[in-house]
């Protein structure tokens, strides 16, 4: 990943700094990166996941495309600029934890690299059991209690 001395890649010709105070409530992995969860706007479908780092957020904040990091190739890019199948920004909400975004698009074509609309197509469905409700749960509670061992997490 570029750092401030050797500059960008060569999609774009400067860097940008993401808000302070955004940059400050992220909880970065050791690679300085943070999950990126993106979800079809209109009907909640999960489509993939993503990692950003500040630059990729930043671009993903202020151009209205979303912009990730690829762990593989070490480089910037920008969903949708050579498939077509782009990924317009509807909005970014951060977790409660600073760990992770969820970007809501309109997406355009199929979300995955392999043609399939979300990237959890072409994984599979693993055959997890079905849990069951607990007696006499109706329906979620619009405000839960904290569950203290997912706060830790």
């Amino acid at each position: 990943m570029p750092d401030s001395t050797t500059g960008p890649t060569t999609d774009t010709p400067t860097r940008t700094a993401l808000d302070p105070e955004i940059a400050a409530r992220l909880k970065r992995d050791d690679a300085d990166l943070v999950a990126a969860i993106v979800q079809q706007h209109d009907t909640g479908d999960v489509l993939m996941l993503g990692w950003m780092d500040d630059e990729a957020l930043h671009r993903t904040l202020t151009t209205g495309r979303v912009t990730f990091w690829s762990r593989s190739r070490q480089e910037y890019w920008r969903k949708g600029d050579t498939s077509g199948h782009v990924q317009v920004v509807r909005s970014v909400a951060l977790d409660c934890d600073g760990d992770a975004l969820l970007v809501r698009v309109h997406q355009v074509g199929a979300a995955c690299h392999t043609g399939t609309r979300t990237c959890f197509e072409a994984g599979g469905d693993l055959g997890a059991v079905v849990g069951d409700l607990p007696p006499g749960t109706v329906a979620p509670s619009t405000t839960p209690d904290p569950d203290p061992e997912e706060e830790n997490q």
